[in-house]
């Protein structure tokens, strides 16, 4: 099997993990705190790799001194895109701009560049996923109370998505073993989200945590797999091209709101699946 192959292999397997993962943390009614056990579990996970593996470079430890607060930008931003707007709404739009903003940051950053008809895919594929934020089954009559400030939110996201997925390849690709790099970088992705929950819970915080502690660690272990393939594909391919597979999440994410949560998916969101499929299947074919 070659390279590239694997490499698309990880990145769906990175989206449909992901999406499980969101589905977890969607389930519970304090998503800060969930957050905050999630990001915690992804630590204690990968702590006993930090002894068997080499300690990052001095320059290695400058890419992780930059994607840490690049994660939490992202995860704040996320918080509160989740806070303000349905996550129908809101995942679709955050998780869809993503792939052109990581083009962009890797075309500037990471002198990588794409053909014209992976730019054409990847295009198609954005406007596919954005699509499922407004494609509410039959009844479009939501789009009429979209809040600004969950748009805004979810556009940070967008944008938080573009710069670790810019700094985590920069990371990957600086490290002899790429585990090296993930493996520091969850052992200092857990302080801000925690430190942010035991502020704003405050004396709340103990209590909150034990409803949501099952999901959370359910999600801290799909999200080391998940982003532990994302990372491991980055090594391999294309920015762009591993974040716009990593974006198909939305499609799992529909299925398993229609099969777990008995959401309706509607026939526009398989008719959007459909053209999702075709961009990222141009993008392949143009690479």
């Amino acid at each position: 099997m070659s390279t590239e192959l694997i490499a698309i292999g990880l990145g769906l397997f990175s989206a449909l993990t992901l999406a499980l993962a969101n589905l977890v943390v969607k389930a519970t009614n304090d998503i800060l705190v969930t957050r905050a056990v999630l990001s915690t579990s992804c630590a204690l996970i990968l702590a006993p790799f930090a002894f068997v593996l080499p300690l990052p470079t001095p320059a290695l430890w400058a890419a992780i001194a930059v994607s840490v607060p690049v994660h939490f930008f992202y995860q704040m931003s996320m918080i509160r895109a989740l806070h303000r707007g349905d996550l129908s709404l809101v995942f679709p739009v955050m998780r869809g701009l993503a792939p052109l903003l990581v083009a962009g940051g890797a075309f500037v950053f990471l002198d990588e560049s794409l053909s014209w008809i992976s730019l054409i895919g990847l295009f198609i594929a954005t406007c596919a996923v954005i699509a499922f934020g407004f494609l509410q089954g039959s009844n479009t009559a939501s789009m009429k109370s979209v809040s600004r400030a969950a748009l805004f939110w979810a556009g940070m996201t967008a944008v938080g998505v573009m710069a670790y997925n810019v700094a985590d390849a920069r990371g990957v690709r600086l490290a002899e073993n790429p585990l090296t790099f993930v493996v520091w970088l969850f052992m200092f992705d857990w302080i801000g989200t925690v430190v942010v929950a035991l502020v704003v819970r405050g004396e709340r915080f103990v209590g909150a945590l034990k409803p949501v502690l099952k999901n959370g660690i359910a999600g801290g272990v799909l999200s080391v797999v998940s982003y532990g393939a994302a990372l491991l594909a980055l090594d391999m391919i294309e920015a762009a091209r591993v974040t716009a597979l990593r974006e198909t999440a939305v499609v799992f994410g529909a299925l398993m709101g229609w099969l777990v949560l008995k959401e309706g998916i509607g026939p526009r969101r398989i008719i959007a699946s459909a053209v999702l499929v075709f961009g990222l299947a141009l993008m392949q074919f143009g690479a």
